[in-house]
């Protein structure tokens, strides 16, 4: 596969008319999946971007608004208001993380007024990562060569909150030698869910089982997906399985960054 390039070689006048991006960098990739990070980096600055990953940024508080922990995740609302104010745009390799900071973050200022205002104008401009790349910055894709069987996985947030569906496999027919092939049923849950799979592991495990075997059912080498989340809980119970699928994270793919760079629950070296 080939590398995207890294640098913008425009004269600077044309440069700083680029829009100034906050990569949101969320928590799984930044403790278990950095390629992430910097795949998107490169994806974005692609794309025309000026990328930026704000130093004081933390979770977005999912776990503890899904837990009905609201203080927390107040707490961590008001922090990420701060340290990522200024920015023409926020964009996450995650519709989970995407997903809570525009759909849910001004619900918990309903008794703060001028906090709820500045929720709102953060979560405005807040987008997931294929849907910024195509439906904002109108993005065609790097030229990439993979010649692979891959299927994706339509991850909850994403597409019931963001409406990501068509972007990422837009993006996916850019890349020379892919071979799409759709699950039967690509839009039901994998079983992670966030606190889902520790409240309910019963449950979380019969469909993360029936998730493996409709990955499995489409001959598939490579399962693609755009919330880690979901992604290490798939790879996870398709290691177990013996299942023979790699499994990796749409933005690597899309910016060339597969050489090298083990799947998610391969080995490393």
């Amino acid at each position: 596969m080939n590398d995207a390039p890294l640098h913008d070689n425009r004269p600077d006048d044309t440069r700083q008319s680029r829009p100034r991006v906050a990569l949101f960098i969320t928590c799984l990739a930044d403790l278990y999946r950095p390629s992430v990070g910097f795949a998107a980096i490169r994806l974005l600055e692609a794309a025309g971007c000026t990328v930026e990953v704000p130093r004081a940024q933390t979770c977005c508080g999912q776990p503890a608004y899904n837990s009905g922990d609201r203080a927390t995740a107040r707490a961590l609302a008001e922090g990420l208001i701060t340290s990522l104010a200024g920015y023409d745009y926020v964009v996450a390799p995650s519709g989970s993380c995407a997903g809570m900071i525009r759909r849910h973050m001004p619900a918990l200022f309903e008794q703060d007024p001028d906090q709820r205002s500045r929720a709102e104008a953060l979560a405005a401009k807040t987008w997931e990562l294929t849907s910024f790349l195509v439906d904002v910055m109108g993005f065609a894709g790097l030229d990439l060569t993979l010649p692979v069987r891959a299927t994706y996985h339509d991850s909850c947030a994403g597409l019931r909150e963001l409406g990501v569906k068509a972007q990422p496999r837009a993006l996916l027919a850019k890349v020379a030698g892919l071979d799409l092939v759709e699950m039967a049923e690509p839009e039901i849950c994998c079983g992670f869910g966030g606190t889902f799979c520790v409240k309910y592991p019963d449950i979380s495990a019969r469909m993360t089982g029936d998730k493996t075997a409709d990955i499995a059912a489409t001959g598939a080498e490579l399962l693609l997906a755009g919330d880690l989340g979901c992604l290490l809980n798939m790879a996870g119970k398709l290691s177990r399985e013996g299942k023979p699928v790699a499994v990796r994270h749409i933005a690597e793919v899309l910016a060339g960054m597969t050489t090298g760079l083990p799947p998610i629950g391969g080995p490393r070296g």
